[in-house]
């Protein structure tokens, strides 16, 4: 355990050097902007909400409004984002319980969050991270987890789990910005097809679970 906590760590440690500029790649202005967002990116990717946020918040600019709009409004705006039916009643749903339950702010706890409609874990983490600055766990989506079984800090695909693991050898104050930065490295350098693990600076620290290496010319 102590020697996978500080390869964890010096992970975490390269990554914020590696992309020291990552950050929650959802457009927000506010807590509750980012609530909406998140709930939108489940099965979406994050440019399309980022396309489609823009007009929810110009007509629903808050809780109060969002939580007095009609479903076949929202679900207009949404449909780009798949799932819009589904989504549309989360997004009221938890419009509503901010207003009912919070007097129309986002509350800043993990448990308060969760009990919103359309709020798991990972929205929840996602909102007092990168709204609030709480540390509360690490974001756990599908890029994440399937890096972090490459490297080997987990064997968990359910997120939950993967999280447990993660929390327990991952440095505290990492947990923020470590999603970021993986979900970057993701991108640039370790995508699910064809990781560059020549170019990556985790090369003597990766176990490379699930990477295929390249037969040997005959």
């Amino acid at each position: 355990m102590a020697a996978r906590a500080a390869r964890a760590a010096t992970i975490a440690d390269r990554l914020a050097v590696v992309h020291p500029g990552a950050s929650c790649s959802l457009d927000f202005d506010s807590p509750y902007q980012l609530v909406i967002a998140t709930i939108l990116s489940a099965q979406c990717t994050d440019k399309r909400v980022n396309l489609v946020t823009p007009q929810l918040f110009a007509r629903w600019p808050d809780p109060r409004s969002l939580a007095a709009a009609k479903p076949a409004q929202v679900e207009g705006v949404i449909r780009s984002t798949g799932f819009f039916r589904a989504k549309a009643k989360s997004l009221l749903g938890c419009a509503r319980g901010l207003v009912d339950r919070h007097g129309g702010e986002v509350p800043t706890t993990l448990e308060e969050l969760v009990r919103l409609p359309g709020v798991g874990r990972k929205t929840a983490n996602v909102v007092l991270g990168s709204a609030f600055g709480i540390t509360s766990g690490v974001v756990v989506d599908t890029h994440v987890g399937r890096i972090c079984r490459r490297l080997g800090l987990t064997k968990h695909t359910d997120a939950v789990r993967a999280e447990r693991d993660l929390v327990r050898l991952v440095p505290r104050d990492h947990w923020i910005g470590f999603s970021h930065r993986l979900i970057e490295h993701g991108r640039t350098v370790c995508p699910a097809r064809g990781p560059r693990c020549e170019q990556c600076p985790l090369a003597d620290l990766c176990p490379r679970v699930g990477v295929k290496t390249a037969r040997p010319a005959r």
